[in-house]
């Protein structure tokens, strides 16, 4: 009897989910019937490199790439151009969150967290990975998935099955024996361990060089305790300098870079020193942490929104719950200061803590609270976090030979950085997902 690989049964379902939900097929096969090119007639066109925002342009796209830009007045029509008229908008290039979790949900009921299987996760990934398109969020970096959803998840949007943004995936977090990144919840005689647990030199190694061989973009590591897990404290480290030196030392090595989960302050400072190419939370960073990550020029990714969301909407079990108070009381006091420092931030979510789709709502954050100017705040999420990705000669700036991801609001972000929780239109690779003809119909969900 023909056994079927659990690879190929996650392809499968994502293709199920894709024939059932009526999904339109975009990708490739939009792409070969569109026009030699796509002007898009745009009011304002936003140059994240400089704020400044150019009256009455036209973006050129062919194929998944910008072109050219420039006056609309000197760019006639074609006879086979088509031509998208934004020109009561602004447009921006499309918006990039480091820090997703597109194959979970935030549902964090124990039994729900156990009772769902890899192959539920990639569909629910399937579902999350639309939304967060629709939202106007073109590529984001997944850190942590299970069983490697999020590698079929990324390979099913590549080969065009399924709408989604350009993804990094990391596979499991690597984690240690009973920490953050374990699975912690049942009793001794399962002997259930989360897929990235790994403890000494020798063993994170390997590894690291497992993660890669499954699909893995990234690393994504536990460096310290966490809130969403039990039996851990977020201010205590995990792994030893000498195994994150071990993991940082093998990633570079093999071409990937590596984000830290990181709460407390010893872990921070390790995982700076190991030379880890971002911190994601930071939220008992001191002073001492600030300046190694400015010596080192490590990214902070701040996931500062959630604590609002939390506040406001969340339900936890009791043994996550005094833990997401203690942190909130004290992580936007740290962010605060690193930003005051000049310390280099990337727009990060943790999407899933709270309903996938609201990720705009981090730069809300970084300008009324920590007091970013609406420009730097939107850099996080297009320069910065495309340099972090190691993506800035393909995104994160509407630039000539860069990826045509771009993305379209009614009214100025510059002034009001909260319109980008309005996206009105969206393009990936040149491909209309939301507010053009051959996007989905309204009232699908994202929309």
């Amino acid at each position: 009897m023909d056994v079927v690989s659990p690879h190929h049964r996650l392809v499968i379902a994502l293709v199920l989910a894709l024939a059932l939900a009526g999904f339109p097929r975009s990708g490739a096969a939009a792409e070969s019937a569109a026009p030699r090119r796509i002007l898009i007639r745009a009011g304002h066109v936003l140059d994240v490199h400089n704020g400044n925002e150019a009256a009455d342009q036209t973006i050129i796209v062919s194929g998944d790439s910008i072109t050219a830009i420039g006056a609309t007045s000197a760019t006639p029509k074609q006879p086979e151009d088509e031509e998208i008229d934004l020109h009561d908008m602004t447009v921006l290039p499309g918006l990039i969150d480091v820090h997703t979790h597109l194959t979970m949900d935030s549902n964090f009921d124990p039994y729900h967290e156990l009772s769902t299987s890899v192959a539920k996760s990639a569909l629910i990934g399937a579902h999350n990975a639309r939304i967060t398109l629709q939202a106007g969020f073109t590529s984001v970096r997944n850190v942590h998935a299970e069983g490697y959803a999020d590698v079929d998840l990324r390979d099913a949007i590549n080969a065009g099955l399924i709408p989604g943004p350009h993804m990094q995936v990391s596979g499991p977090a690597l984690g240690i024996t009973g920490g953050h990144c374990d699975e912690n919840l049942l009793p001794i005689q399962y002997h259930l361990q989360g897929g990235g647990v790994a403890d000494g030199i020798e063993a994170v190694q390997h590894k690291v060089r497992e993660t890669i061989k499954y699909g893995a973009d990234l690393i994504k590591i536990c460096a310290t305790g966490g809130v969403l897990s039990k039996g851990d404290d977020p201010q205590a480290s995990q792994y030893t300098l000498e195994e994150l030196k071990a993991i940082v030392a093998d990633a570079h090595r093999l071409g990937r870079k590596v984000a830290a989960h990181a709460h407390g302050a010893q872990g921070i400072l390790w995982a700076t020193q190991a030379g880890v190419d971002s911190i994601e939370h930071g939220s008992y960073m001191n002073d001492e942490d600030i300046a190694a990550m400015k010596a080192h020029g490590t990214y902070f990714v701040p996931t500062a929104y959630l604590i609002d969301w939390m506040q406001t909407n969340g339900q936890l079990p009791a043994f996550y719950l005094q833990k997401m108070k203690d942190v909130s009381a004290v992580e936007k006091a740290g962010a605060k200061k690193a930003i005051a420092a000049h310390v280099k931030v990337a727009l990060g979510t943790d999407a899933a803590v709270y309903p996938h789709g609201l990720n705009a709502h981090e730069l809300e954050v970084y300008v009324d609270q920590f007091g970013m100017s609406p420009l730097a705040a939107i850099q996080t999420g297009t320069l910065n976090a495309a340099d972090l990705m190691g993506w800035s000669d393909k995104a994160g700036a509407l630039d000539p030979g860069k990826w045509a991801d771009i993305i379209a609001v009614r009214g100025d972000p510059l002034h009001d950085v909260k319109i980008l929780q309005h996206v009105a239109f969206v393009m990936k690779s040149g491909v209309i997902y939301k507010g053009g003809p051959s996007a989905p119909a309204a009232g699908d969900p994202g929309t």
